[in-house]
């Protein structure tokens, strides 16, 4: 089973490994719940998905309603003014079968005209302030893709304490000075406010190139478990923050295996190695 800690001060004990619902974009429902059930194996208790991910809130809608006890759900809305975001929140809780969800997040919060949009007068803020009041959601959280998300998300922090961040964390991207100054600074500031740190890419390879693309998800992945146990394993050495799984429902056996049987940090030496021989490269610089 995989270890279960805080996840920020919410009071809900999720799985270090959440599933990420974008790997169900263009699932069949047969499939999805194949999917879904395959959580329940490794002790998966918190799902995070998004309006903007194809089919996924809608096919985790009806397997959740037997199981939406045991799940801590999240969402996302990518829209940036009040009413917009609020029209999604309704439409995404009917995909999900749910009167509320545990946390929901401005996604892909990066640029800074749409931030000032977002956190202005008439912003989404608006909407999700409203939304934890009337019990829609019960927490608030922003993500982010990109080298300049982590400065983003101080800066959204700055704004308003919100209860989860999420961002790229992988062994290629920290190898870029600034982007692993900013991630530094922003983990310490959540440390200190128990704010939960969500990552992503971890598995990312780089980016597809002219190389065709043979997985769902928009960047190349690893592929050997070898390598995918020294991705995971490496993620997960960072004390408290939590890994999303991988958009490829084919790659995400190999995530929660590994991920199961973590113990300590793969040697740096190692990783080194890893990135040279698989030729990794950064999503974003």
């Amino acid at each position: 089973m995989i270890e279960k800690i805080a996840f920020g001060k919410t009071g809900h004990q999720s799985s270090r490994t959440l599933f990420g619902g974008a790997a169900l974009w263009d699932a069949g429902q047969s499939e999805a719940n194949r999917v879904l059930d395959v959580l329940l194996e490794y002790g998966i208790n918190h799902i995070d998905t998004a309006a903007g991910y194809g089919r996924s809130e809608a096919r985790i809608g009806p397997w959740m309603k037997a199981h939406r006890r045991d799940f801590f759900l999240a969402t996302n809305t990518e829209h940036r003014t009040c009413q917009a975001a609020k029209e999604e929140l309704y439409r995404s809780l009917e995909r999900l079968q749910t009167d509320h969800v545990d946390l929901w997040q401005m996604h892909l919060l990066v640029d800074p005209a749409e931030w000032d949009t977002a956190m202005g007068p008439g912003g989404a803020l608006e909407a999700f302030i409203e939304a934890r009041a009337q019990g829609l959601t019960r927490f608030l959280g922003v993500t982010g893709h990109g080298a300049s998300v982590a400065h983003m998300h101080i800066k959204s922090l700055a704004r308003f304490e919100f209860d989860s961040v999420l961002l790229p964390y992988n062994f290629s991207m920290m190898q870029n000075s600034q982007y692993a100054a900013d991630f530094e600074k922003l983990y310490c500031l959540c440390r200190e406010k128990q704010i939960a740190v969500q990552t992503i890419k971890s598995l990312a390879r780089g980016p597809w190139g002219n190389k065709p693309q043979t997985r769902t998800t928009w960047y190349e992945p690893l592929e050997a478990q070898a390598d995918i146990d020294r991705a995971v394993h490496w993620a997960l050495s960072r004390p408290g923050v939590f890994l999303n799984t991988v958009g490829d429902i084919s790659l995400l056996p190999k995530v929660l295996n590994a991920a199961a049987r973590f113990s300590a940090a793969p040697d740096e030496g190692a990783m080194q190695l890893m990135a040279t021989g698989r030729n990794m490269q950064p999503l974003f610089t």
